[in-house]
């Protein structure tokens, strides 16, 4: 492995790190009411939720326009960058998946932005709507190099450990079940990823009801521990 490779690789351990400090721990993606209405109560209900919102909204929609604003950024389309951005956000279900995306998306620009990486010209078209998470995780992965397969392996394994940590808070499942969870959904990961590379643009989309419904449930739900 050149030392190219070898700093791209480390700045996509880096950027997917649950421990990245963007706030993504406040979220739940609807999983929290879930867990409230006995949808989701042990691993295996655990699994199948996340395997769904995985393959039928981060894969179908999230990933791709992911991969697509990488494109973009990497042939310095700013343009490109802002309408996909735009696409993305147009298709969320629910106030609280908007506030996500705005919240996470901010706070990683800034982040990057700290660390001295140039992402400003990219994302400044992104100013109505604001860049989604999605959006600033593509730029900051056209912006260091790092390969597309491995860009949207990196989304997707991001995700799925942030739901599996949520899962840990809201549910009485051990740290050793959440990681026979995580590991039932990364040996699914290969066929989600060549999914996302080969979705053209007009398959690109979110299908999940119930997960809308849960999203807006939980913005009324009485107690939680998650903004969404």
């Amino acid at each position: 492995m050149s030392d190219g490779s070898r700093q791209a690789l480390a700045r996509l351990l880096w950027l997917s790190s649950p421990a990245l400090p963007i706030g993504a721990y406040a979220y739940s993606r609807g999983l929290e009411q879930a867990a409230e209405r006995g949808l989701v109560s042990d691993e295996g209900s655990l699994t199948r939720w996340i395997d769904g919102v995985l393959t039928h909204q981060v894969a179908s929609l999230d990933a791709p326009v992911m991969l697509r604003v990488q494109r973009a950024a990497a042939a310095g389309d700013a343009s490109a960058v802002a309408s996909w951005n735009e696409f993305l956000c147009a298709n969320r279900e629910s106030a609280e998946f908007a506030l996500e995306d705005a919240q996470l998306g901010g706070s990683l620009a800034r982040l990057l932005a700290a660390q001295g990486v140039e992402a400003v010209r990219l994302l400044g078209a992104c100013a109505d709507p604001k860049p989604a998470h999605a959006a600033v995780f593509g730029v900051a992965c056209a912006l260091f190099g790092i390969a597309p397969e491995a860009s949207v392996l990196g989304y997707l394994l991001a995700f799925a450990e942030n739901q599996v940590t949520a899962a840990l808070k809201c549910l009485q499942l051990g740290q050793m079940a959440g990681q026979r969870v995580l590991g039932a959904l990364i040996a699914r990961l290969d066929a989600l990823v060549s999914s996302v590379l080969a979705r053209p643009d007009t398959e690109l989309g979110a299908f999940a009801p119930g997960l809308a419904l849960a999203s807006a449930l939980h913005e009324s739900q009485y107690t939680r521990l998650f903004r969404s």
